[in-house]
């Protein structure tokens, strides 16, 4: 993990990640903002500062996991402040995801255009950029996951009948527990492997093996 190339990894995948990360919350904030709720701005957190997100133990995991695997800290919410919550959750939880699809295309479109265009720029401006790619669009997959705490139980949950509710509040107890197995053994990449090679592909124009 700390070998030779750490710090070069470091200088180069962690702004990748801080970045997806800020982004990411940031419109989970933008969209409460929006939406009626004001206590993620009244918290600070409605910022492109990287500092306001930033989880000791996420940006610790970051480091032992050889910048692979980190988290930032959620946006609070308050439901009773939404407009029409259940339309507000879902379009909040999917702000985030869809942000780092966008961000995704945009790096993508950076390195094809840099790459494409032969302008000899420096090796670590397009391992950052492809990189950037990666991890965005990672970032967006893995939270659609329909487990809690991910957005993608939100969005499922704001898509149910309203009769799933109770059942599905009940599986959240244990959904925790099942996503952070399932991160132990690396089981997620068998299911979203597919959908995120397709896209890095699609964006930066590059096969991942």
């Amino acid at each position: 993990m700390f070998d030779s190339n750490f710090i070069e990894r470091a200088l180069i995948a962690l702004p990748a990640i801080l970045f997806a990360l800020t982004v990411h919350e940031f419109f989970h904030a933008y969209l409460a903002y929006r939406f009626g709720d004001s206590t993620a701005k009244d918290m600070g957190r409605l910022t492109l500062n990287p500092l306001a997100h930033l989880d000791f133990f996420g940006t610790l995991m970051m480091f032992l996991s050889g910048f692979r695997f980190g988290w930032a800290k959620p946006v609070p919410v308050n439901h009773y402040n939404l407009k029409n919550p259940r339309v507000a959750d879902l379009w909040i939880s999917a702000a985030g995801p869809f942000s780092n699809l966008g961000l995704g295309l945009i790096f993508g479109l950076l390195f094809r255009a840099s790459y494409g265009a032969d302008l000899a720029l420096p090796p670590a401006v397009y391992q950052f950029l492809y990189i950037s790619v990666m991890i965005n669009v990672s970032l967006a997959f893995f939270n659609l996951i329909p487990l809690y705490p991910l957005d993608g139980s939100h969005i499922l949950k704001s898509l149910l009948p309203a009769r799933y509710e109770i059942p599905l509040m009940e599986f959240e107890r244990f959904a925790p527990f099942i996503l952070m197995f399932l991160i132990i053994i690396g089981g997620f990449w068998f299911v979203l492997g597919p959908f995120i090679k397709f896209f890095v592909y699609l964006f930066a124009g590059i096969r991942l093996m």
